[in-house]
């Protein structure tokens, strides 16, 4: 939803005295970019994930049978970790997953505010004393 004319002007004057006030702290806020937080974080999961699979490696060409499973059993931990990781920071990126579902009725409403519209109305009746 698009600022008011009103709502702009007052931004731009909350923005101007922040940078007149402390100029250096305005700057940093203005410059930092979430996508760019993002981006790092896939980046360190994605070396985080290859670390992972060396380890792996590194856990089958050990002979000694529990060090063996212990190197290996952490780089698969590592590297189920670092999917999650930059699983989640996708997500968070792009956007996807905010849209909640909520279940629609034959008339393409949503069934949940049909409800809570009777709801609100029941409420709004046994205030006004009928």
């Amino acid at each position: 939803m698009p600022l008011s004319e009103h709502e702009q002007r007052q931004l731009d004057q909350i923005e101007r005295a922040l940078y007149a006030e402390d100029p250096k702290f305005a700057h940093a806020v203005r410059s930092t970019n979430p996508q760019a937080h993002y981006r790092r974080r896939i980046v360190k999961a994605g070396l985080g994930f290859v670390l992972g699979v060396f380890a792996l490696m590194a856990g089958l060409v050990v002979n000694v049978m529990p060090i063996t499973i212990v190197i290996s059993l952490a780089g698969f931990l590592l590297m189920v970790f670092c999917c999650v990781w930059a699983l989640s920071s996708w997500k968070r990126m792009t956007g996807a997953g905010n849209e909640p579902e909520t279940p629609r009725t034959r008339s393409g409403r949503s069934a949940r505010s049909g409800f809570m519209d009777r709801i609100e109305e029941r409420w709004r009746r046994r205030a006004e004393g009928e």
